[in-house]
């Protein structure tokens, strides 16, 4: 009791402290006291992921759901950025943070085919000015906060992107979905998710020495040696959740170009194969309590290569894909 006595005693004189008798000079300490006590409905409010949407498929003219589907995901990613807060307590919502990573960055892989290939008939053509302008603003630093902030950037190029979208449906820019932009697009997704699962496949911390996989298979290098693999622990759950936004990200993409390019697949009979595809992205979107790193003999899981697994079936049936594409 004495103990419960001196403790609620302590409580009462620091909040009188604070406010009796009120005295200017306290402002600055109750505001500080009350941005830590919201702290944790801070936390709450920003630790959030992304719905899937299904893009509007309404309007006839080629690739106006391509780009509506590129605006809904950079509307969605600037509600509230986060890998650039250098404040607390979002500082610290590092899983958030990297699955936006994850997500700009197929975005800019997508954004990249669309301004080189996809909005012009040839090579000799002049690049589409929105289109070009969208892809030098995506590329601002994501984690610049100010001169100019990412935020500032990436809304510009969600803009360009809805003026691109106004001139595709006035019928004064040019859409091509044609085999060779698809399978450019495929390679680039795969390519991509290449890196990605060179990340995951580094997780498990019963793997320490292995071959370098940067030239593997390359017949102009010769004599790779092993190297050390250090995962630091506190970056196997960052490359986890890039990976999902990599996937959620390229799930919404493949949703828009299964329609944009739904004669040609239909042409090649490779319509069911996008469909899996689409559905092993949906089993990507898996969150655990948190993100275990066990042995591949142990008890405990290890989500690194559970998510690994996935993607690289993801990625061979892309490949697949592309082989369908070329017959």
């Amino acid at each position: 009791m004495p103990f419960f006595k001196s403790l609620i005693r302590r409580i009462k004189n620091f909040f009188v402290f604070f406010f009796v008798p009120f005295k200017w000079y306290k402002i600055p300490l109750i505001l500080i006291l009350l941005y830590f006590v919201a702290t944790p409905f801070i936390m709450i409010l920003n630790y959030d992921f992304p719905e899937f949407f299904t893009p509007e498929t309404t309007n006839e003219k080629p690739g106006v759901v391509l780009t509506s589907t590129l605006i809904q995901m950079g509307t969605e990613m600037l509600d509230a950025w986060l890998p650039n807060d250098v404040i607390y307590p979002t500082i610290f919502l590092d899983n958030p943070q990297n699955f936006q990573l994850g997500e700009l960055e197929i975005y800019r892989y997508t954004l990249r085919v669309l301004r080189d290939k996809l909005s012009r008939l040839r090579t000799t053509d002049t690049i589409d000015e929105n289109c070009d302008q969208a892809f030098v603003f995506i590329s601002n630093d994501p984690k610049r906060w100010i001169l100019p902030s990412a935020e500032n950037r990436y809304n510009n190029a969600v803009k360009q992107l809805k003026q691109y979208q106004k001139r595709l449906e006035a019928g004064t820019a040019n859409f091509y979905p044609r085999v060779d932009n698809l399978i450019e697009l495929l390679d680039q997704f795969n390519s991509l998710l290449g890196g990605v699962n060179t990340r995951l496949s580094n997780a498990p911390r019963d793997r320490v020495v292995t071959m370098s996989e940067e030239t593997a298979g390359d017949q102009f290098i010769q004599g790779e040696k092993p190297v050390n693999i250090r995962v630091p622990w506190l970056k196997i759950d960052d490359n986890f959740y890039f990976t999902r936004g990599v996937a959620y990200g390229l799930r919404q993409i493949m949703l828009a170009i299964q329609y944009e390019f739904r004669e040609v697949l239909e042409l090649k009979k490779s319509m069911e194969l996008m469909d899996k595809i689409i559905e092993l992205l949906n089993i990507c979107q898996f969150e655990p309590i948190y993100v275990a790193n066990g042995s591949r003999g142990s008890l405990w899981a290890n989500h690194s290569l559970e998510l690994l697994a996935t993607t690289e079936d993801i990625r061979q049936k892309m490949r697949s894909l592309q082989d369908m594409l070329r017959n």
